[in-house]
């Protein structure tokens, strides 16, 4: 019995459900007929909205005429003005289109940038710039000047001072020979001996050794045997460049001559840099050189104080880690004798700005600890061009912020710089710390101007 009494309910229930649908169906069937047979338009959403505006009269001066509303669900409908006699048309539905997003890994700066609307940060480029880019000349070229074969004369005497780019004081002196070789079809170069290195330890010695490049290629190189506590040190090794004879009419020979030190990175004592190959070797017997070592410049650290960066560069990913560990004996800036320090690192590409990264402040301190990894996108094909600009900068909460100092790295720098870049691009996916003197200002094509610049973007 109450088995029955539940399936009587179920099926009155039911029965009640079926009703209801079939009322609303018919509802909605002629309430749609009843809006065609009165040539009401309906309004949808989807299409645009066609408003007669009336022209505003004086009393109605102070209330506005149309109110935009960005939430659909609560327009309005809006009657508009039509004739009973003519039908209304139809306009199909707008639809918003939206651009792909350009992917900012794996493309090159220039299409990453015309995808930009932010012109601030933007690099100048198509026809209307043409002019601007020349002015900057090309960036990425390892010291052009270092390659100039037709500058200088040279002799074939056995001691020799062969062509030497130094702007500094010497650093001591490097005993070479030169010879090529025709049977191995190479250029033998064999590293005699330095003599009155400058010492670089606290204990008043050195740790000297020598490294060889063939530039301009830096992948192929040698470097000789460490030398303990010692500032003249007798090497006598002999390394082999193969190549054709006429290929070195186009190549330089360069000596880098470092301190090597087990717990931080090894110290840069100079350079020797020998150009013009195919003239001062010679295919029978060995030309023997005694080159002055042209030092790095040092920069006056006591006023403005030291930044110290590690660099990792990653081939594969396109990945630029640049990781500010920290500072000292920076410049006091406020009235109390501290300074509230920030660091602020810009990638410049082709003299252009491309992007800018900043540390956080660090309150009251003149020797701030930051450990604040700044990550860039570097495609491989642009690595050669780009340079980092470094700025420590002093926060001030009421007035602007004043820099405290900067440096450059990158193949533009100068002196450690340029060493620091050229050590991580010859170490990829190896992280590599250096400390950076700071200097009052940047060369232009290092610190380009901050200005907005106009675009071919239509």
């Amino acid at each position: 019995t109450k088995v029955t009494v539940m399936s009587l309910l179920l099926l009155l229930l039911a029965a009640i459900v079926v009703f209801a649908v079939v009322l609303v169906v018919t509802y909605l069937t002629y309430r749609r007929l009843y809006d065609q047979l009165q040539f009401k338009p309906q309004v949808l959403h989807d299409s645009p909205v066609h408003v007669k505006i009336a022209p505003r009269s004086p009393s109605s001066s102070n209330v506005p005429s149309i109110k935009i509303s960005h939430s659909l669900p609560e327009m309005k409908e809006v009657q508009p003005d039509v004739s009973p006699d003519v039908a209304p048309k139809k306009v199909a539905p707008h639809r918003q289109i939206t651009l792909p997003t350009v992917p900012t890994r794996h493309l090159t700066f220039q299409r990453q940038l015309s995808h930009r609307l932010d012109l601030c940060n933007t690099v100048p480029f198509e026809v209307c710039n043409i002019q601007q880019r020349e002015a900057h000349g090309t960036v990425g070229a390892i010291q052009p000047e270092l390659y100039d074969m037709d500058g200088g004369n040279a002799t074939d005497s056995g001691r020799d001072s062969a062509e030497l780019t130094s702007i500094t004081t010497p650093c001591g002196k490097l005993q070479f020979t030169l010879k090529y070789d025709m049977d191995i079809e190479g250029l033998v170069v064999k590293i005699l001996q330095a003599k009155d290195l400058p010492s670089k330890d606290f204990l008043g010695s050195s740790d000297p050794y020598i490294k060889l490049y063939l530039l301009p290629d830096r992948r192929k190189k040698y470097q000789t045997r460490v030398h303990r506590k010692n500032l003249n040190p007798v090497f006598n090794e002999s390394f082999v460049f193969a190549m054709p004879l006429e290929e070195l009419r186009h190549r330089t020979l360069q000596f880098s001559v470092y301190d090597f030190d087990r717990f931080s990175r090894n110290d840069l004592i100079g350079h020797v840099i020998v150009k013009r190959l195919y003239e001062l070797c010679d295919v029978t017997h060995e030309m023997e050189y005694i080159m002055d070592i042209a030092g790095v410049p040092q920069e006056k650290v006591d006023k403005l104080g030291e930044v110290m960066l590690s660099l990792c560069y990653l081939p594969t990913a396109g990945r630029l880690t640049v990781t500010v560990i920290k500072a000292r004996n920076l410049k006091s800036m406020d009235i109390s004798g501290s300074s509230d320090p920030y660091i602020k690192v810009i990638l410049v590409c082709e003299g252009k700005r491309i992007k800018k990264k900043k540390t956080s402040v660090k309150k009251s301190t003149l020797n701030p600890v930051f450990n604040e990894a700044l990550v860039f996108d570097v495609p491989p094909e642009n690595v050669d061009d780009v340079n980092l600009a470094v700025k420590v900068v002093d926060y001030d909460r009421v007035g602007p912020n004043e820099l405290m100092g900067c440096c450059a790295v990158g193949t533009l720098a100068a002196g450690v710089g340029r060493e620091h870049w050229l050590a991580v691009m010859d170490n990829p996916r190896k992280p590599t710390a250096q400390w950076y003197p700071l200097v009052d200002s940047l060369p232009a094509e290092l610190d380009p101007p901050r200005t907005p610049s106009v675009t071919c973007l239509k």
